[in-house]
């Protein structure tokens, strides 16, 4: 097996091949240490990295709705393959909704498509909220006051919330963080009233400290059988927020193959196959030049939603 430092020494003649073989990759997962994303990638990268036999860092850079991190490493990371990073849906649909500094069809080499999310809306266990219908209708009563802790505007979570208010008739209050271990902080004080999250919330609910709610998958979990759908409570809705890996742009097509074929082999490992099942993800691979189609169709359908809702950006004259 030609590890990665071995491609990039053919690569790089002359560039100090001589630290290659030491070299680690740094794959940065944009969101903070300890949430369900973080976990995951973590898994995902520690098979990886046997496969290429080098070691894979995670550096956690959260902020801006997990685009931050993916944006710092379009602008300033070289495409040697030794910086990646987990690429969430909001790097498509951000551009969308206001000026930023990246391109996602220019910015980003596409590697390989991962997986997706088990969404869910949670409560304090000790909320007033039994059952969504029981949100539903304080909401009509109560215009605005009802507040959910989202990992950030613009992420799926937001998106979805605001779609099912609108289709219930109601309106309610995003309250913005950086990742799921805030979110979950956020309900289980009771600072707000609801929580939107991917499971990283799965613990507290088992322990009986959240209620959840409901689920934003097309079938109801495994894990909980009892939590209605989005589709049983009457909203027609599937929300997974799919996401992959990414490089800077330029990388060479060599370099893109040794690290696609690693992270494959890494979602077949039982370790990873039982980490993303802790989570309720299930593996939703695609190969690079799937993932590319993949940017364009659901750059085109986020388009289509936030128009819907009112939040794409104003196109200049």
């Amino acid at each position: 097996m030609i590890a990665l430092a071995a491609v990039g020494m053919l690569m790089s003649a002359g560039a100090g091949a001589q630290d290659y073989p030491t070299k680690p990759i740094t794959l940065i997962v944009p969101w903070p240490a300890g949430g369900s994303t973080d976990i995951s990638m973590r898994a995902i990268a520690d098979s990886a990295s046997k496969i290429l036999g080098q070691p894979i860092t995670i550096d956690n850079k959260a902020g801006g709705s997990g685009t931050v991190g993916p944006a710092t490493m379009a602008a300033a990371a070289k495409p040697d393959g030794y910086t990646i990073a987990q690429i969430p849906i909001t790097v498509f649909r951000l551009p969308l909704m206001q000026d930023v500094s990246w391109d996602p069809a220019k910015d980003f080499t596409y590697i390989i498509h991962l997986t997706g999310y088990t969404f869910g809306v949670t409560t304090s266990a000790e909320s007033q909220f039994k059952t969504w219908k029981d949100v539903v209708d304080y909401a009509k009563q109560n215009p605005g006051k009802v507040t959910y802790a989202t990992p950030g505007a613009g992420t799926s979570l937001h998106i979805g919330m605001e779609q099912i208010a609108g289709l219930a008739g109601i309106k309610l209050t995003q309250v913005p963080f950086k990742g799921g271990a805030e979110t979950n902080a956020a309900v289980l004080g009771q600072h707000t009233m609801l929580q939107a999250d991917s499971t990283g919330w799965r613990p507290l609910v088992d322990a009986g400290k959240l209620r959840l709610l409901m689920v934003w998958t097309s079938a109801r979990s495994p894990n909980f059988p009892n939590v209605p759908t989005l589709k049983e409570l009457g909203y027609s809705m599937v929300y997974d927020s799919p996401f992959g890996i990414a490089g800077p742009k330029g990388m060479d097509p060599k370099i893109v193959a040794k690290l696609h074929d690693a992270f494959k082999k890494a979602l077949d490992d039982p370790a990873v196959i039982a980490t993303l099942a802790k989570f309720d993800m299930v593996p939703n691979y695609k190969n690079t030049e799937d993932y590319k189609k993949f940017v364009v169709e659901i750059t085109n359908s986020e388009l289509k939603v936030i128009e819907t809702l009112g939040m794409a950006k104003k196109k200049a004259n």
